[in-house]
């Protein structure tokens, strides 16, 4: 090392992303209905997506509509939370969405207090200028976010070698969100899930809560108001009770 140079000093090796912000967005915008794609059963908003590498960098966000108040402005830190949270929780041989954290995280649940277990970086989510947020610039690229979210929009990404890294969606009911992420990494190209919590062993949305509030399967998670199980049935993405697809 040179004389006077420090570690913070020298290059660093290029970060490994799963995804790019322009395929990110261009994806998302063909996976919401006022982008001219499907319903996602909920209430058909715009939505910001966010991909974290498997260190939980961030590596893009995106939104899906012409400008970046198109779509909930809070709904870009949840966004890249969810990519946080599912990443953090998935393995090379099993994923987890943010969807199957639900039951577990309420109390008395094995999971109780996950939320706030990883606070997010406040100066990561509102640092730079708002004009960047959801751009190839935006100032969480690069940066690690953190957080935890404990309902839907949150999938691990896999590809021929394993986990990648991870999904987040936000901007509309969480089941819908779900959906929609479903649809963003399987139009990615990174859905070979190996394994997951779900009945038909992948990271599908489990819609099991009963009446009492308990999930049999203890990765349960409510139902929304719109048609959002139907869809996700549908897909392939969630599991109604005791129907597989």
């Amino acid at each position: 090392m040179p004389d006077g140079s420090t570690a913070q000093d020298q290059p660093r090796p290029a970060m490994s992303c799963p995804v790019d912000h322009d395929q990110l967005a261009d994806i998302l915008k063909k996976s919401v209905k006022p982008g001219g794609g499907p319903s996602n059963g909920g209430l058909d908003n715009n939505e910001w997506a966010a991909v974290v590498n498997r260190q939980g960098i961030v590596c893009a966000v995106a939104y899906s509509g012409s400008k970046v108040d198109d779509q909930w402005l809070g709904s870009r830190a949840i966004a890249a939370e969810k990519a946080n949270t599912a990443n953090a929780f998935s393995l090379k041989d099993k994923a987890v969405a943010t969807a199957n954290l639900y039951a577990g995280a309420q109390p008395g649940g094995f999971l109780f207090g996950a939320a706030l277990s990883n606070p997010p970086a406040p100066d990561v989510i509102y640092g730079g200028t708002p004009d960047q947020f959801g751009t190839d610039h935006d100032p969480m690229v690069g940066k690690p976010v953190g957080g935890v979210i404990v309902f839907g929009g949150g999938l691990a990404l896999y590809d021929d070698k394993g986990i990648a890294g991870a999904l987040g969606v936000s901007g509309d009911s969480s089941c819908a969100d779900h959906n929609v992420a479903w649809r963003v990494r399987h139009q990615l190209s990174l859905d070979r899930v190996p394994a997951g919590v779900s009945p038909n062993m992948k990271d599908a949305i489990i819609y099991d809560i009963g009446p009492d509030g308990k999930s049999p399967s203890g990765f349960g998670h409510p139902k929304c108001n719109g048609k959002e199980d139907q869809i996700a049935v549908d897909l392939g993405a969630g599991v109604s009770g005791n129907v597989v697809r």
